[in-house]
């Protein structure tokens, strides 16, 4: 637990005044969340499922964010560095050797990337989901940061970093440029590739970065800048930043990169950094819920969030809007919002709005109890104004690693900067244009 040592002495100054303070919250929403991806991991290729109780597939995306939560197992001392090192290796192992081809069934990835689900027992494509390159994106961020943190001359560290630089070396970036300079967002067997390419701000920023520093096959330096070029900015609740309406999009890219202080051309030119664009967008976020348009019943001051997650039932009543699985948000460019609040999108935001993030959370788990929070940390996502009140019962991979490793960079910077000891995002970065900050030294 050498790294958290080294930051928990200047926490006390590091945090902003006001802050509503509860080491005691923050060590149980950590403990639990963890044990979502710490016990339902424990399997034979060490995937991580999508949700749960309810029976599902795996999430290559909810793996990667599991990869980098046993760092912060060993460091907060849930597990040992051993115990780690060898469920991070299992999985690592399943991944270098799983069937990869144009085969539609029976494989688990093809040219380096990786089915969006995989079926748990079996590894291989589930049903006819796309060869996803964001997800595959967010594995890989999870697979550099074990290989970074697994620093030691041990046998299994030493595989650990020879596997994670076999798998990224292999990716096939060019081969996903369809429309160059642009990266598609998948690939089908059935059909070939996707139609719509990662544009307008949102999480592909992380995909782009670690395109850009692929040591095989790297898509070009101008394939950042058609990227800002997409962007929309706009002025949204009084706050102006890049607009883009579910707030995962500000926050996945920000848990392996600290963009405090480093700028590209585009956020050189606008005078602020991503992470105040994401600061904005929360808090633009945060004043739309409160400003509360819709009448939606529950949005209040400690009770905000719009993002991607789980919903009551795609259905009208009464001529209003419900869904199920939906990306929810508030924006500039679109809204949508049918009274589900998500705690995501609180606790992803922690290191951008501390006070209003902790806050919101501590409310929902105390107002709400077993009906929001349970053994692994919040479940999903609660509506109160569908008819008879709404609350999810199933834990999201994909939402709980936010909280889990946001509330950690919130509290001690330590993905943050672990990862900037990290070569291949440091070369994506620096390719992309960004500069000052740490990455001057």
């Amino acid at each position: 637990m050498l790294l958290i040592g080294v930051y928990l002495a200047g926490l006390a100054q590091a945090q902003p005044r006001g802050v509503a303070r509860s080491k005691r919250f923050l060590d149980s929403l950590q403990r639990d969340t963890f044990h979502y991806f710490w016990d339902l991991g424990d399997n034979p290729h060490g995937l991580i499922p999508d949700r749960y109780p309810t029976p599902s597939f795996a999430s290559i995306a909810a793996t990667g964010f599991g990869l980098t939560a046993y760092i912060v197992g060993v460091e907060r001392g849930y597990i040992t560095r051993q115990q780690a090192a060898e469920r991070t290796l299992r999985t690592l192992r399943f991944f270098h050797t799983a069937p990869q081809s144009t085969e539609a069934k029976g494989v688990t990835g093809h040219r380096g990337f990786f089915y969006h689900f995989l079926d748990m027992k079996t590894g291989h494509r589930f049903k006819q989901v796309e060869l996803s390159t964001i997800d595959t994106a967010l594995l890989l961020a999870g697979m550099l940061s074990s290989q970074t943190y697994f620093n030691q001359n041990s046998p299994v560290e030493k595989e650990i970093r020879m596997l994670v630089d076999r798998i990224y070396r292999r990716v096939d970036w060019n081969w996903m440029q369809v429309r160059k300079p642009l990266v598609s967002m998948g690939w089908h067997p059935e059909t070939g590739f996707i139609r719509s390419d990662w544009k307008g701000y949102n999480e592909g920023m992380l995909l782009y970065v670690l395109s850009l520093a692929s040591p095989t096959h790297p898509v070009e330096p101008a394939a950042w800048g058609a990227w800002t070029a997409t962007y929309a900015w706009n002025e949204f609740q009084g706050f102006s930043h890049v607009n883009f309406d579910p707030l995962f999009g500000h926050q996945y890219s920000h848990i392996w990169i600290d963009f405090r202080n480093i700028q590209d051309a585009y956020m050189r030119q606008k005078g602020l950094d991503y992470f105040e664009n994401s600061r904005r967008a929360t808090l633009a976020n945060r004043a739309y819920c409160l400003a509360n348009p819709g009448k939606f019943t529950g949005y209040e001051s400690d009770s905000w969030g719009l993002t991607a997650c789980d919903g009551p039932k795609d259905t009208l009543i009464d001529g209003r809007a419900f869904y199920s699985y939906r990306a929810r948000g508030a924006a500039a460019t679109q809204i949508v919002d049918d009274g589900t609040i998500a705690p995501t999108a609180a606790g992803g935001s922690m290191p951008f709005t501390p006070e209003e993030s902790i806050r919101a959370l501590q409310w929902m788990k105390y107002r709400y109890g077993k009906k929001l929070y349970g053994p692994y940390g919040f479940k999903d996502a609660f509506n109160l104004t569908y008819p008879g009140q709404w609350f999810g019962k199933d834990y999201l991979g994909i939402d709980s690693g936010p909280i889990l490793l946001m509330t950690e960079n919130y509290r001690t910077n330590l993905i943050w900067n672990l990862m900037l000891r990290n070569p291949t995002l440091r070369r994506g970065l620096l390719r992309a244009g960004f500069r000052g900050g740490w990455l001057r030294s």
